[in-house]
């Protein structure tokens, strides 16, 4: 018999984490898997949208509340 394979994990582009990915968020800039715990400290954009010059006071504010 043979095993099956299926993964359901998707990698954070936060932080880094491999997590399922029906545990997640879509980034609010480009659309790509934030992970829950991110999601629950208040990020809300992926590391290379924050990079490529997310509004600074956008980030702030979404992040803030």
């Amino acid at each position: 018999m043979t095993e099956i394979q299926e993964r359901d994990a998707m990698t954070c582009r936060a932080c880094g984490n491999e997590e399922r990915a029906s545990e997640g968020y879509p980034c609010a800039g480009c659309g790509t898997f934030i992970c829950q715990i991110c999601s629950m400290r208040g990020v809300q954009y992926c590391r290379r949208c924050v990079e490529q010059g997310v509004p600074a006071n956008e980030a702030s504010k979404d992040s803030n509340g």
